[in-house]
């Protein structure tokens, strides 16, 4: 996974050798490394201020990181299987993780505050690992992606982050979507 800072000065990288890792575009230097994870990196993601990095792994663990100390802020709390993706809402103030969820057996989207490191919401209905999410630039909805079907093509859900209700299915797609 790899993500621009908000001014695009800085690169940051998830890999699966544990770490995450803070580049400088100009010049291609490694300024940072960040570690923690016990496995490898699956999502990373920069605050909308550029202050804070959010990382995903299959160690079952969701991470904000400060950019400038590489020091890790928050574990956050909830139980979790290994996390596929991550996102900050515009405003920052809160998470999204896509996961397969061991304990209650199901592939769920969740909610966090990121001040606190709380689950907010669980939006729940993906049939498949939740590969891929995304806030609108309003913050309002998110969109997920998975392995989900429906009549043999593959689903793109719509949520209302408010209530954690589906909106709308996007179809068509022949095989998992894994990038939103």
């Amino acid at each position: 996974s790899v993500a621009f800072s908000p001014d695009g000065r800085y690169a940051l990288s998830g890999s699966e050798d544990k770490t995450l890792r803070l580049w400088e575009v100009a010049t291609g230097q490694e300024i940072r490394q960040f570690t923690g994870h016990h496995v490898g990196v699956n999502s990373v993601a920069f605050s909308p201020d550029g202050r804070y990095a959010l990382s995903g792994s299959e160690d079952q663990t969701l991470r904000l990181w400060d950019v400038k100390t590489g020091q890790q802020v928050r574990r956050f709390t909830e139980k979790t299987d290994k996390i596929l993706c991550v996102a900050f809402s515009p405003d920052g103030r809160y998470a999204l993780s896509g996961s397969y969820d061991q304990f209650d057996k199901k592939h769920i989207l969740r909610l966090w505050e990121v001040a606190t490191g709380k689950e907010i919401r669980r939006f729940t209905g993906h049939t498949e690992e939740v590969t891929s999410v995304a806030f609108s630039p309003d913050g309002r909805y998110a969109l997920s992606g998975s392995y989900d079907q429906f009549d043999k093509k593959h689903i793109l859900r719509l949520w209302e982050v408010a209530t954690g209700k589906e909106i709308r299915r996007f179809t068509g797609h022949t095989s998992g979507v894994e990038s939103v």
